[in-house]
């Protein structure tokens, strides 16, 4: 992204006639194009919005044509992000019949959900990932990096046969996120399903996020984990191993758990809504940051705009792929907010998000990877920050850290987490990722550190890529050379105090994949996959002789700490004999408490233990057999 990057060259979508990119006409006739409302500053070619004046047909073929290039491109580097004008779109005669592909963004752009209403589906289909017609492989468990927002989805009248007509399907995995959408369907109409039981098995799905959204009947199917925060069901079905509400109306009791494994929390314990961008009557475009509020329950559109503020895009630098740091950060100095436009972005020296207030908004999952070692963001400790769908890759040199919030404390005890009239205005960080390896080797010590009081963490998935293109060979001496190639020693490291996190999900790093230090740390769903690949016992154990690091770990100093929902699972297929000790660590102290928490061996190793010797085993005896703790202590 600096100028002595080389620039990538990325492949780019034909726009049909009459599509609109970044609100200016590229049509072959720019005559023949209808009117339409100013638009904003150049969003580039990878942003498509899209006006109601359009057929039906025209709007099909744009999402088909950018499906087939995205369906399958796991780790490659277009980035698109498709947004709805108000208005309605599709019919009861004629739906649209919408896939949703790798680093695609659809949302609408009003102020509500009602005001963008699309007839018809959108949906995620499993992957198959095999040729063999015998056993094709097909899973969600790859169905990564894709967000759906901010509108109304009509499925009544889905336009679908046989069994494709039961349901919307949306058979995700983790990086996925529906947000602000409210599906209309009556009793007995589509379900709105999280896994696709249409295509032949085994039909797996592992994790994602809904949050102030409204629903009718959610079919969980085989959804290893889910959160749903402060949400609208009609009914939700099925459970397997972790799936957690918190401020949903409608939610499932958890009077039983484990039997079914739900966690419900009546309230929020501290939430914040991702900043969306929108188009009022006149034309003028403008984001919406909504405000943070503590015991929250149910969607915040249900009697009018949600809380928040406005902010005209005008006050934002829009930056593309071909920007240097130093011009982004000289826009920062001067108080603009960030809009980062979808792409890939080289990032040589760091983003330096400093002022209060400041908002940092990537659009079609806008991904920073780091260059020389670099870090490519970090946050000041400031009241108000707001980092929202943005992507952060590791480079092939190592990083120290690849985003870090805080580290600039003043010394004198002031909580930044509040502005200066004592109003909650916590550094929020809303779908941000982390990956290190994958579609290029990736090193980094930790990915995200927060120094920083008073964080709230609203979903984050934190991954050392089990899979990708380079260092990840088939067999034992491949998984050996990812376990010394793509390197990564923590997920995330928390040492401020009253931090909070919704939707904490953090897979396969080398040490400890959490480490929480921080007082008052409160977390709602934790889900985590130890490291496929170490190599022998003795690259999996601590200096003290412990076997393995745990997922969780709550230092040993700490206080005062609570979870509600947490999840380690094991899969060592490097090594299956590799053990591990404990799935969770945390003090024995009344101020820390851990409710629901369990284990699980996915095929290979062993866990002894779900926290601090309490728990039973879970090994190659009773895969796929979780170990529950109810509460500890």
């Amino acid at each position: 992204m600096d100028s002595h990057q080389p620039r990538r060259r990325r492949a780019r979508i034909a726009a049909p006639a009459v599509l609109v990119a970044a609100a200016t006409a590229v049509a072959s006739s720019a005559a023949a194009a209808p009117p339409r409302p100013a638009g904003p500053p150049d969003l580039g070619s990878d942003v498509v919005v899209l006006d109601p004046s359009m057929s039906t047909d025209e709007i099909q073929e744009t999402f088909d044509e950018i499906h087939a290039r995205q369906v399958d491109a796991e780790m490659g580097t277009d980035r698109y992000s498709l947004l709805f004008l108000p208005g309605e779109y599709g019919s009861a005669e004629d739906p649209l019949q919408i896939q949703v592909g790798y680093y695609t963004e659809v949302a609408g752009l009003g102020a509500s959900p009602s005001d963008v209403t699309i007839h018809g589906k959108i949906e995620t289909y499993n992957r198959c990932l095999s040729d063999d017609p015998a056993n094709p492989n097909c899973i969600a468990l790859v169905n990564f990096w894709r967000t759906l927002s901010n509108l109304t989805l009509d499925i009544e009248a889905a336009g679908q046969d046989g069994c494709r007509a039961s349901a919307n399907f949306w058979a995700v995995s983790q990086a996925v996120s529906v947000r602000r959408v409210d599906v209309r369907a009556g009793e007995g109409d589509p379900a709105f399903s999280l896994m696709d039981y249409c295509t032949a098995g085994p039909q797996y799905a592992s994790g994602g996020f809904i949050a102030d959204s409204r629903f009718g009947d959610v079919i969980n199917g085989s959804q290893q984990q889910w959160l749903t925060r402060n949400s609208e069901v009609r009914s939700w079905s099925n459970a397997v191993w972790n799936q957690v509400f918190a401020g949903v109306e409608g939610a499932p009791d958890d009077a039983t758990f484990p039997d079914p494994p739900y966690t419900t929390l009546d309230e929020t314990p501290l939430s914040r809504e991702k900043p969306y961008l929108h188009v009022d009557d006149d034309g003028r475009w403008a984001v919406r940051v909504p405000s943070a509020h503590e015991g929250t329950r149910g969607i915040t559109w249900a009697d009018g705009e949600t809380p928040g503020r406005t902010v005209p895009l005008s006050d934002f630098y829009v930056a593309s792929p071909d920007d240097s740091v130093q011009h982004i950060n000289s826009q920062l100095a001067r108080g603009k907010h960030l809009l980062l436009t979808p792409g890939v972005y080289d990032v040589a020296r760091t983003i330096e998000v400093r002022r209060a207030g400041t908002v940092v908004l990537g659009m079609g999952h806008a991904t920073l990877t780091a260059v020389d070692g670099a870090v490519p963001m970090r946050v000041a400790d400031r009241p108000g920050i707001v980092v929202a769908g943005v992507t952060i890759d590791a480079g092939t040199e190592e990083s120290p850290v690849l985003l870090q919030v805080g580290g600039d404390r003043r010394g004198d005890g002031h909580a930044w987490g509040r502005s200066g009239r004592g109003e909650l205005d916590p550094i929020t960080l809303s779908d941000v990722y982390f990956r290190v390896g994958g579609p290029h080797v990736g090193r980094t010590d930790v990915a995200l550190q927060i120094d920083a009081d008073d964080v709230l963490v609203d979903h984050t998935w934190v991954w050392r890529g089990d899979h990708g293109v380079e260092g990840f060979t088939e067999g034992v001496n491949g998984d050996t050379e990812r376990w010394r190639t793509n390197t990564g020693r923590n997920g995330v490291v928390v040492n401020g105090d009253r931090v909070t996190a919704t939707g904490l999900f953090v897979e396969h790093f080398q040490e400890h994949n959490t480490i929480w230090n921080g007082e008052d740390g409160r977390v709602v769903l934790y889900q985590n996959e130890l490291p496929y690949d170490p190599p022998t016992q003795a690259d999996w154990t601590e200096p003290d002789g412990t076997l393995g690091w745990a997922g969780y770990k709550v230092g040993d100093d700490v206080r005062t700490h609570e979870l509600w929902g947490g999840g380690v699972y094991v899969f060592n297929q490097n090594n299956p004999s590799i053990v591990t000790e404990n799935g969770f660590e945390v003090p024995q102290t009344e101020g820390v408490r851990l409710n629901h928490v369990m284990t699980v061996n996915l095929s290979a190793g062993t866990i002894r233990h779900v926290v601090n010797g309490v728990g039973g085993q879970v090994d190659n005896t009773n895969t796929g057999q979780p170990a529950y703790v109810v509460s500890y202590p």
